[in-house]
C-alpha cells in the first residue's frame, strides 16, 4: 500500500511538473523583437572571428531546421551569426541585439525573430495581397515565388507562426523593418507598411502603444544610393503609422552596387536601431559601452 501511494505521489509530482512547464508564463524579462524585410534585413556583412562569441542573453529563434548547426525550427539559440538559414552574413540585427544586451540591465535578455526575402516588395508580407503580387511578377522575377515557397507558400503566416512561438517565451517589445528598395517609387508604401503592422498587432493580440516599429532608410543619397528616393517616401511613415520611427542611413557606407550596406554599415546601422529602441524603453546608450567594433581593413 505504501509503495502504491509513493508511486501515485511520484506520478502526480511528474504531472504537475510537466503542467507547470507547459503553462509557464512568458518571461517578462525576455524582450522579443520581430524583424523582417528584404536583402538588407537578411544581411551580408563579413562574419569576423570575434562575431562568433556572443552574450548568451542575446538569443535567436531558429526560422528553419538547420541540421549542420543542430538547430530546430522554433527553438532558441545563442545569436551566433548567421542568424537565420536565409542570412548571408553579419546583419544589422546582429549588431542591434549585441548593442541592446550591452546596454540593458543584466536581468534582461533579448530574443529576435528574423525573416527576409531579397528583392521583394512590402506586398510580399501582406497576407491579403501577396498571392496577387506573386502572380503578377514578370518571368525574370519568378524566383520570388520560390522565396515565398521557402516560407511555406505564405510568408506572413510563416512569420506569424514564428512570432507566436516566440511569444510563449517572452514579451514582444518592437518590430524592426528594413524594406523599401523595391517600393522606392511607391508613395503608398507607408500605408502598406501600416497594413502589415496592423495585421501583426491584431493577430498577436498586442497593444500598438507598446510595440513601436522601427524602419531603416535605404542607402542614402550621400552615398549615391540607387533607390535613395525611397527615403523621401519613408519620411511620411510616422505620420501614417503612430509609434513608428525612421532610422537614418546618412553616412553609412555601401557596396559598389549602391543598394547594399557594407559590413561596417550594418554594424553602425544596428547600433542606430538599438539607440532608438533603448530610448523608447527608457534607457540611454552607455558611452563607449555599446559600440560594435568594426574590424580593421585587411
Amino acid at each position: 500500500m505504501k509503495l502504491k501511494l509513493k508511486l501515485v505521489g511520484l506520478l502526480a509530482a511528474l504531472w504537475f511538473g510537466q503542467s507547470a512547464a507547459i503553462f509557464a508564463e512568458p518571461d517578462p524579462n525576455l524582450y522579443i523583437f520581430l524583424c523582417f524585410g528584404q536583402s538588407n534585413m537578411e544581411g551580408g556583412g563579413r562574419i569576423e572571428e570575434a562575431d562568433r562569441t556572443v552574450d548568451k542573453r542575446f538569443q535567436v529563434l531558429a526560422d528553419f531546421d538547420v541540421p549542420n548547426r543542430g538547430w530546430k525550427k522554433g527553438q532558441w539559440y545563442d545569436a551566433v551569426p548567421p542568424l537565420t538559414r536565409r542570412t548571408r552574413g553579419f546583419s544589422l540585427v546582429d549588431s542591434f541585439g549585441r548593442v541592446m544586451v550591452s546596454n540593458l540591465p543584466p536581468n534582461i535578455r533579448v530574443g529576435v525573430v528574423k525573416v527576409g526575402a531579397a528583392g521583394t516588395k512590402i506586398e510580399f508580407w501582406d497576407k491579403d495581397v501577396y498571392t496577387n503580387y506573386l502572380a503578377s511578377l514578370p518571368a525574370s522575377d519568378k524566383y520570388k515565388v520560390d522565396l515565398a515557397n521557402d516560407y511555406g507558400g505564405n510568408p506572413y503566416a510563416y512569420f506569424l507562426e514564428l512570432a507566436k512561438t516566440a511569444q510563449k517565451s517572452g514579451v514582444i517589445k518592437g518590430i524592426l523593418l528594413h524594406q523599401g528598395e523595391s517600393n522606392f517609387e511607391d508613395n503608398d508604401w507607408p500605408k502598406k507598411v501600416k497594413t502589415v503592422y496592423d495585421n501583426l498587432i491584431k493577430d498577436l493580440n498586442l497593444n500598438p502603444k507598446d510595440v513601436p516599429l522601427l524602419a531603416g532608410e535605404v542607402v542614402n543619397a550621400d552615398h549615391q544610393g540607387e533607390k535613395a528616393h525611397a527615403n523621401e517616401i519613408m519620411k511620411n511613415l510616422p505620420g501614417t503609422l503612430p509609434n513608428s520611427y525612421v532610422i537614418s542611413s546618412a553616412g553609412l557606407p555601401c557596396n559598389s552596387d549602391h543598394l547594399h550596406f557594407t559590413g561596417e554599415g550594418y554594424r553602425e546601422f544596428g547600433q542606430r536601431y538599438a539607440a532608438q529602441m533603448l530610448s523608447i524603453l527608457g534607457y540611454k546608450l552607455k558611452e563607449n559601452a555599446a559600440v560594435i567594433a568594426v574590424p580593421a581593413a585587411k
